[in-house]
């Protein structure tokens, strides 16, 4: 068995060596061998892709990275902040990064350059020291290495050749590793896992394409002649398919009849497939009912908004935390009033009753205005809608502790004669009052 495989996985190694330039000086050519698991499966980022959970685990950091808004601000004197729409990171980052993408499917890419690399490399295209472009790049391609000098050189490979590209030209995403240079690659740190995943669905599929899949058996206690099988294959011909459903058989010659049955949980190993499902979760850190494994849903938050919470906690936060710093210092020119951030609202919205309970205490506590509830709603701002208010009759904050002002002594009036109208003196009241 094991000289039948050994063709395929020189043929594997071979196939990726002629489609991907790759340096033989690094090891990446040897990839394929060193990557096995001790399940004796080959483990890359294109074939540990092919996993559902390891799909879904990808799409759903890369999509939900993707879907958040990302804006550059600077920091003003009074500690507020603007957008920074005047300068070209922003038009670019923001905007329009290269040519062939939008700002989501840039994101996308990088996001998932990480998930499955270990890290996402981006050229900077400068016209003079204007950043016109952002330019992502293939990580398999791309050899770092530290100089003597202590700096870092960037190798990339491409159709035509290699090129060293410069240092600021570059903006390197490092996911989580150890020397400060690149990323660990999960797919290569987590190889046995992802291997055992893979040799479990090869397993499960084997079962069914080379076992016996018949509903049952005839057995007869003396030998058949050829034209006696021949006339008993052509009537059970007559029993075959959901239109013949329900005839009743006769059985000839002593002969039985004795149906197969295959046990579901056993041909594709639930608990197995349920086990890798949770280990590929754990290493991409996503909770597994995100992804469709509910078996164990009931040890995680029971709202939807408490999910949602968890997830940008323990999940996205860091992400978006290490991709806000790259863009920051690689792309702002040291400027450190300029930052970018993900705006992530959107993840934490509750139901109605609950958005409304917010935004009431928020109001009432003049920590938000109107028109501020207005842009989390999508709703275009209204007159007057900027002044902060408290519950104090809803008194504008700039006037706490003043004089009640013109309108303010008219509005006490009015309500004074609505509660009191006894009290209220009219002329009539007057002239009896002087006569008497």
């Amino acid at each position: 068995m094991a000289r039948n495989k050994k063709p395929g996985r020189v043929k594997s190694a071979l196939l990726n060596w002629l489609g991907v330039p790759i340096s033989l000086t690094t090891g990446t050519f040897w990839q394929e061998w060193s990557g096995t698991s001790s399940s004796g499966k080959i483990v890359t980022a294109d074939l540990a892709i092919r996993l559902s959970a390891v799909w879904a685990c990808v799409r759903l950091l890369s999509e939900s990275t993707s879907t958040l808004p990302l804006k550059v601000y600077r920091r003003q004197a009074d500690g507020s902040r603007q957008l920074a729409q005047d300068l070209p990171v922003y038009q670019v980052l923001c905007r329009r990064p290269n040519l062939e993408m939008t700002p989501s499917r840039f994101m996308l890419l990088l996001v998932a350059c990480i998930c499955l690399r270990g890290n996402a490399f981006v050229e900077k295209l400068m016209i003079g020291s204007k950043l016109v472009s952002l330019m992502p790049l293939l990580p398999q391609n791309m050899v770092v290495k530290r100089l003597d000098s202590g700096a870092l050189e960037y190798t990339y490979t491409e159709k035509h050749g290699k090129r060293v590209i410069p240092v600021n030209r570059m903006m390197h995403i490092r996911g989580f590793g150890l020397d400060g240079v690149c990323g660990l690659i999960p797919m290569s740190a987590g190889r046995n896992v992802m291997g055992s995943a893979m040799a479990v669905e090869e397993s499960a599929a084997k079962i069914f394409e080379n076992g016996i899949q018949n509903s049952g058996f005839i057995s007869s206690k003396t030998d058949l002649k050829e034209d006696q099988r021949a006339r008993l294959k052509q009537n059970l011909n007559t029993f075959v398919g959901s239109k013949n459903a329900g005839k009743v058989m006769v059985l000839e010659g002593e002969m039985t009849y004795q149906g197969v049955t295959m046990n579901p949980e056993a041909a594709q190993m639930l608990e197995s497939r349920a086990f890798s499902i949770e280990e590929i979760c754990r290493w991409f850190r996503v909770p597994p009912f995100m992804v469709g494994h509910v078996d164990k849903q009931s040890s995680w938050a029971s709202s939807v908004e408490g999910m949602n919470l968890l997830f940008l906690t323990n999940t996205l936060r860091p992400l978006l935390v290490n991709i806000e710093q790259e863009i920051s210092r690689c792309l702002m020119n040291g400027d450190d009033d300029v930052f970018a951030e993900f705006s992530v609202e959107g993840l934490l919205r509750a139901d109605s009753a609950g958005r409304a309970a917010y935004y009431t205490t928020a109001l009432q506590n003049g920590w938000m205005s109107r028109n501020d509830v207005h842009r989390l709603e999508n709703l275009p701002p209204i007159e007057g809608g900027d002044i902060y208010t408290v519950q104090l009759n809803l008194t504008p904050l700039d006037q706490l502790g003043k004089e009640p002002t013109a309108n303010g002594e008219q509005a006490r009036a009015a309500l004074e004669s609505w509660l009191f109208p006894e009290r209220q003196t009219t002329p009539q009241n007057q002239d009896k009052s002087h006569v008497a």
